[in-house]
């Protein structure tokens, strides 16, 4: 309520200032004087005390606002982004508030006075050249490095990097493992269903041993590969901590490799606060259970990474053994085994 009162506090003070700048102007018109320039010395006031007034507010909002700023990095390349974005928001930032300046500066400055005219000042070659030159230097060598970083980011993973898959749907997140074999097995969307809803084909047996949590575990200082996909609207895969944000989109599978470097347990004390989590969410408006789209990250020491990973059991066991689903799968498998024997014999 605070906040509504001194906005119409502002709204009205703005409008009490228009009204007597416009009946000075009346009262100077039936004197004959100029009125123009008395506005014209009016408003050059009035746009110096607005730049102030916004500067101030500018460092005010800042410091007020600070601790929804993006929270400390627990990612190897979260680093390299933070870095790459507080210069660009210094150079902006000065170059933004040099400009106010000499913008409200020049305003009340030159404003119009009686008997001096305006200079005419047609063009600078050297002066266009260098503030075309400078920023466009200065951009150029930011977008190189931003692509550099994203390169390495999106890249091909390395030999003994952790693969986890990521699928969007409305309105939860599917994870996938790989299982005792380190291999994560294929999935086709044909073998969608209420049960398998990730398609994988259990005929490839690289999948009978997949896993399939519903919370996303970490080792700390080990590098990952996350295959993102979706399977009906665009979503996005938001984990702010690390510094990821990638799309999920269907039929389009995207990827991201990274190495998590703070664990749980210490991001609790740095933020003091036990009940601090990680979090992955939905960073596009996909419905209207987007709000919902949430699941649980957790960054492990080996020893607690290992602990929950013997918990685990395959998606296999869990959802599929006992069912009509593994009896689909047993036919169709012993249905494969039987035209590749009966192929081998036919050769012979």
């Amino acid at each position: 309520m605070t906040t509504y009162l001194v906005i119409a506090a502002l709204l009205l003070i703005g409008m009490l200032v228009v009204q007597i700048s416009k009946a000075n102007e009346y009262i100077n018109t039936l004197r004959g004087e100029d009125a123009e320039l008395d506005t014209d010395r009016i408003n050059g006031v009035l746009w110096l005390i607005f730049t102030i007034l916004f500067l101030v507010g500018i460092v005010w909002s800042t410091w007020y606002f600070s601790p929804l700023f993006l929270p400390e990095s627990a990612s190897e390349h979260g680093h390299w982004i933070d870095t790459m974005f507080n210069i660009t928001l210094i150079l902006t930032g000065i170059v933004f508030v040099l400009t106010q300046i000499a913008l409200g500066w020049f305003a009340w400055k030159y404003h119009g006075k009686k008997g001096k005219l305006g200079f005419y000042y047609p063009e600078n070659n050297k002066l266009e050249m260098i503030w075309t030159v400078v920023p466009a230097i200065a951009l150029t060598i930011l977008v190189v490095v931003g692509l550099y970083y994203w390169f390495r980011i999106t890249g091909p993973a390395s030999a003994d990097a952790r693969v986890v898959e990521i699928t969007g749907k409305q309105f939860n997140w599917l994870v996938r493992y790989p299982g005792p074999d380190g291999k994560l097995g294929t999935n086709n969307w044909k073998l969608i269903d209420e049960t398998n809803a990730v398609g994988i084909d259990f005929n490839n047996k690289d999948g009978l041993d997949d896993i399939m949590p519903t919370e996303l575990h970490f080792e700390v200082n080990k590098p990952y590969m996350l295959k993102i996909g979706a399977r009906d609207v665009i979503h996005d895969v938001g984990l702010p901590h690390f510094r990821i944000h990638m799309d999920a989109m269907p039929g389009l599978p995207t990827h991201f490799k990274f190495t998590p470097t703070i664990t749980t347990d210490e991001m609790k004390k740095k933020t003091n606060n036990p009940d601090f989590d990680y979090e992955m969410c939905c960073d596009y408006l996909c419905g209207k259970g987007h709000s919902a789209m949430k699941m649980m990250v957790y960054v492990d020491t080996k020893e607690q990474y290992q602990a929950w990973l013997q918990k685990q059991k395959s998606f296999f066991e869990t959802a599929i053994k006992g069912t009509d689903a593994e009896k689909k799968i047993v036919a169709s498998v012993t249905e494969k085994v039987s035209t590749e024997k009966g192929s081998d014999h036919s050769n012979h």
